[in-house]
Parts: structure tokens; C-alpha cells; sequence
């Protein structure tokens, strides 16, 4: 009898142990009241695209490292403008429409060769410019694992057409489109009253509208300032032993020592008991760079590659850690790291900084002179 007792309640353990792992591979359950709109592991989601009828924002991941995020930013193609008629066959383009004035509309509808009082639709040929591919940051990766599975407020069912346009769904050009195991969702977002607040989401697929959280979409709409990684390296003061700047072919090497948020004390490897207070100064100034604008994957700055003026590598215990360099293009400076996709813009006022870099990169018997 107590056998018997024993393996019962080692029967009724082992199911208890099963049932408990099956918990624990769960996807973690959503806020009470949500509902599942994709029900997916975010590990299966490829890339999250949202767009409006201007440009789009795609957070995907990378095709050789899936635990890498990119973020896309791209812009459409401009609509053309419809270009109508008034009583007396005057051509006009339609109010907001590029152009606008009749006697331009007139000078477009004769120079197509038709009759000025039949509509016309005109327009630039030029194609947008060519999508950025930017490292996402950390915000981003944040973002893109409550994709999947996506949950919202509340379930709607489906709406006929009035409802749909009422709640701003009917007509709307923003668009949600999820790829999960390859395979594309589609989604229509309304946009919510005054460009803010609660958005709903129709699924393509089945016609279902959901009310979808105020704070999932925000980052995907301010992409450029929000998602994408903005920092020039990984590591931080403290982390690197040693500073090598090199300009105009000449190359200095410097001990450094400190910790942030401090500046870096910098001593000539030849004299390191001396250390030196322009060179700290000017690497201060450097390290404290900020990018105006990064540009993509790939992207050549404008008037093609620059010429460098400086470059400055950190190293840690004789190996590289990391590189800058600042080079001058057309139209200003430009900086890549080792972490930088690219490319990216600097600020006005970097001049001052690449003439000092050759004092400070000088040999001993010229730099004694500064």
C-alpha cells in the first residue's frame, strides 16, 4: 500500500514538473484585458515596417547576425498633382498641390499637347533618394520584441464602411506590416485626432479592427531620433590605456588615464611622468564630438569619399580597441568609428580642431615648440 501511495505521488511530481516547464516556455502573458492581435514569439519576427504616405520606418533584423537590429528609413515617391479645369478652360492645379497658380496648370496641360480644360496629372519623375540602413540602438531592440506576440487594448470585431471612417480607417495612408517566419502582415492605422493618442489597427487579413496601445508607435513615427544607435564607440573613458593621433603623416603616441565623466589625462609614451595639457585639451574636445546626421550603410558622403585630416585610436593593453577618423568633404567634416555604419555629418567649427592636430601629432623636437 505505501508503494503504491509512493509511485502515485511520484506520478503526481513528475506531471507537476511538466506542467511547470510548459509555464515557463511560455510567452509572458499580456496587462489584463489585452487581446492577441499576432500571436507569435519574437523570436520568429523578422521585421516590423511601419509607413505613411510620405516614407517608411523598418526595424529588421540582419541577415547574417538575427540578433543585430538595423533600422531602415526611407521616403515614397511624391503623388502627382491633378491639374483640373475651371469654366472658362483655364487649367489649375488643386489647392496644396505643387504649382498651384493657373497659369502654370495652363503651361503644363498645352506642353503635354492636350486641351486645356481636360484634367491633368503632373508631377516630379524624380525618384526619392535611396533608403538609409542605420545600427538600431537599444530603444529600438526594446521596441521590436513587443511586436511579437503584438497585443492591444481591446478587440472591435469588424466595422462597415461608415464606422471605418468615422474612426479615421477608411482612407488612411498608414500602414503597419509585420513579417513573422517570412510571411507579411498586413495592418491599416488610423491616425488618432490631433496627431496623438490612441490609434485603432484594421487586420488586413480578416477585416477585425483592434484599439492598439498609446505607446507602441511613437518611437516607429520619430525613428530617426529615437531608434537609431548614435554612438561613435562602445567603449567609454577609462576603458583604453593609450592614445595613437596621427595628421599629416606624422604620428604620436600617448599613456592615457582617467575615468568618466572626467577628461582624459594624456602623457607622451616617450616622457610619461609629463603630462600633457594641449593634447588633453584637444582629445577632450574631440572625444566630446556629436554627430549631426549619420549616414546609411554603404552611403558616400556628397562629392564621394573625403580626405582625412586626423585620426585618433584608442588601444588597451597594446591592441586596438577602436579608431576615429575625421576627414573633410564637401560641404564640412565627416567621422567613422569602428562602430559607425558609415559616414556621419559634424557640426560647423571642426576646423580648429584638424589644424591643432598636427601640433599635437608633431614630433618631440617640433611639438616642445606649442
Amino acid at each position: 500500500m505505501k508503494v503504491r501511495d509512493l509511485a502515485l505521488q511520484g506520478g503526481l511530481a513528475a506531471v507537476a514538473l511538466v506542467a511547470a516547464f510548459f509555464v515557463w516556455q511560455r510567452e509572458p502573458a499580456g496587462s489584463p484585458g489585452e487581446v492577441t492581435v499576432v500571436d507569435a514569439p519574437a523570436r520568429a519576427l523578422d521585421s516590423v515596417r511601419y509607413e505613411d504616405d510620405t516614407r517608411f520606418v523598418e526595424l529588421f533584423r540582419d541577415e547574417k547576425d538575427r540578433d543585430q537590429l538595423w533600422v531602415r528609413l526611407g521616403s515614397k515617391p511624391p503623388k502627382p498633382s491633378v491639374v483640373g479645369a475651371t469654366d472658362g478652360g483655364t487649367a489649375v492645379a488643386p489647392a496644396g498641390a505643387d504649382g498651384g497658380a493657373s497659369d502654370a496648370g495652363t503651361a503644363v496641360a498645352q506642353a503635354h499637347g492636350a486641351d486645356a480644360g481636360t484634367p491633368q496629372v503632373v508631377g516630379t519623375t524624380e525618384p526619392p533618394p535611396p533608403p538609409r540602413e542605420l545600427r538600431a540602438n537599444e530603444t529600438a531592440e526594446k521596441l521590436f520584441a513587443r511586436f511579437a506576440p503584438l497585443r492591444a487594448m481591446r478587440a472591435l470585431g469588424e466595422m462597415d464602411g461608415k464606422k471605418l471612417d468615422e474612426v479615421g480607417l477608411a482612407s488612411t495612408a498608414r500602414k503597419l506590416t509585420l513579417t513573422v517566419g517570412g510571411k507579411p502582415q498586413d495592418f491599416s492605422l488610423a491616425t488618432p485626432p490631433g496627431g496623438w493618442g490612441t490609434p485603432y489597427l484594421r487586420r488586413e487579413a480578416d477585416g477585425r479592427v483592434f484599439l492598439l496601445g498609446p505607446s507602441l508607435l511613437p518611437d516607429l513615427e520619430n525613428a530617426s531620433n529615437r531608434l537609431v544607435d548614435r554612438r561613435l564607440h562602445t567603449f567609454d573613458v577609462g576603458d583604453f590605456d593609450a592614445v595613437v593621433i596621427t595628421a599629416g603623416g606624422t604620428s604620436r603616441s600617448f599613456i592615457a588615464s582617467g575615468k568618466a565623466p572626467g577628461a582624459v589625462t594624456l602623457a607622451p609614451e616617450e616622457s610619461p611622468d609629463r603630462p600633457d595639457e594641449f593634447a588633453r585639451n584637444w582629445h577632450d574636445k574631440v572625444w566630446r564630438l556629436m554627430p549631426l546626421d549619420f549616414l546609411g550603410r554603404g552611403e558616400v558622403p556628397p562629392g564621394g569619399e573625403p580626405e582625412e585630416a586626423f585620426r585618433v585610436e584608442y588601444r588597451k593593453g597594446g591592441k586596438r580597441l577602436g579608431e576615429l577618423t575625421v576627414a573633410k568633404g564637401q560641404g564640412g567634416f565627416f567621422a567613422r568609428t569602428e562602430h559607425t555604419t558609415g559616414w556621419t555629418r559634424l557640426h560647423a567649427g571642426v576646423d580648429a580642431l584638424a589644424a591643432e592636430a598636427a601640433k599635437v601629432s608633431a614630433p618631440v623636437s617640433s611639438a616642445s615648440g606649442k
